[in-house]
């Protein structure tokens, strides 16, 4: 008789086990999903990759501007895949993909900008033409910061002072 207590026992005690890990497992699901939004900061430039992205219209620059320093100091070529941004720090690497086409390009900030009012960054002609809308101006785009290891992998050369700009100071 005892033997049958102790088996309905061991049964009762299997049944809550799984109720019990059943239930830490859907709380920590849950738990990992709402702490993965609550961190997520709100707007445009995050994902939950957390890696810089920004999305708006992007607008170019060239030949009345060839030659002209940038605020890098290196004299602006438009046929260069560069780009000016108003806020990331100068050498950053950024891929510009048009949302119109899918077309990507990978361009360095070498200037502040974008002039035109309701632009999110202004590209050199080439980075334009690679994207396919030098013909239209502008185009709707969105940019992705490249750093850490995918930027060491691009052998992208430094930005530094030109070497006529390094002498003049």
């Amino acid at each position: 008789m005892q033997t049958n207590t102790v088996c309905t026992a061991r049964n009762r005690y299997r049944t809550l086990a799984a109720a019990a890990i059943a239930l830490l497992v859907t709380v920590a699901g849950v738990s990992a999903h709402s702490t993965e939004s609550s961190h997520a900061r709100s707007g445009s430039n995050t994902t939950k990759s957390r890696k810089w992205i920004q999305t708006g219209r992007a607008s170019w620059y060239g030949r009345r501007f060839q030659g002209h320093r940038t605020a890098s100091g290196e004299a602006f070529d438009l046929n260069l895949l560069t780009c000016a941004h108003p806020s990331l720090p100068i050498g950053t690497l950024v891929r510009v993909t048009n949302l119109g086409n899918r077309r990507s390009v990978m361009v360095r900030v070498n200037d502040r900008g974008p002039v035109p009012t309701g632009r999110i960054v202004d590209l050199s002609y080439a980075a334009a033409r690679s994207l396919g809308f030098s013909r239209k101006g502008s185009a709707h785009v969105r940019l992705e910061k490249v750093d850490g290891a995918e930027a060491a992998l691009l052998n992208w050369p430094e930005l530094g002072p030109p070497a006529a700009f390094a002498a003049s100071r």
